[in-house]
């Protein structure tokens, strides 16, 4: 009997309670954009992120130690300063030792549906070496919730699900032996390693986000380990744990 962890993914929200397991660390994934900022605006300084579902929720949180943000569709809501580019959080004495309070329309979403796991963390391209790191040390079983577009799958999430499991792989995880999904990744993964770029060109969160004039983003959401952190969810709030 294998008594390795096993490396599970999820490639939509809307499957989740289907994938759902007690026994199970839930790394959210919601690259372009909302874990890449997470990751990002923790390691420039941020003191946590408060990740909430519905925007409404937001006006729970008042004095001048939160920033407010919120996205819909690519876009700044109205009314807010802030939303989903990971780029605002850099170096920005502004936000430098404060608490986000995020809201997305993806992201938070699947942080929502996963927040009673076992333990939760998010994961991007910005951080995948400290989350990889930490994962095998914590030696559990590992399920990679895609955020997706609108509990549809999209390729970025996939792409990235594909580079963690290899990752693990390689520290002694294994494959469920339900794993079309992390093999499915995986091999995307090994296919497009070398020029995500051109792989994602014709992807559609790609097309929706570069018709907003966000290639900077999509750019930096794509960049390996610009953030050595471990967002982990604790009392409603994801602190970064990692420590090198």
């Amino acid at each position: 009997m294998n008594s390795s962890p096993i490396v599970r993914i999820c490639l939509t929200p809307a499957l989740y309670p289907i994938y759902k397991d007690e026994n199970s660390i839930v790394v959210v994934v919601d690259i372009f954009r909302a874990t890449s900022a997470i990751s990002t605006a923790l390691h420039h300084g941020m003191k946590a992120v408060i990740p909430v579902a519905d925007i409404n929720a937001s006006a729970e949180y008042q004095g001048n130690e939160y920033i407010h943000a919120a996205e819909r569709g690519g876009e700044v809501v109205n009314g807010f300063t802030y939303g989903n580019s990971p780029l605002s959080y850099i170096n920005n004495p502004e936000v430098k030792g404060k608490t986000l309070v995020l809201s997305t329309t993806n992201g938070t979403q699947a942080i929502e549906a996963a927040k009673n796991s076992l333990g939760l963390t998010t994961g991007a391209f910005s951080n995948i070496s400290a989350l990889t790191h930490w994962l095998a040390n914590e030696n559990k079983s590992v399920m990679i919730l895609c955020a997706g577009w609108k509990n549809r799958m999209n390729l970025e999430d996939t792409l990235f699900a594909g580079a963690l499991t290899q990752r693990l792989l390689q520290r002694g995880f294994a494959f469920d032996i339900d794993s079309d999904a992390a093999i499915a990744a995986h091999t995307l993964y090994e296919q497009s390693k070398n020029n995500m770029h051109e792989f994602l060109k014709d992807s559609s969160h790609r097309n929706r986000l570069s018709k907003l004039n966000l290639e900077e983003d999509i750019d930096y959401c794509l960049q390996h380990d610009t953030a050595e952190v471990v967002p982990f969810l604790q009392d409603g709030k994801l602190i970064n744990i990692f420590h090198s």
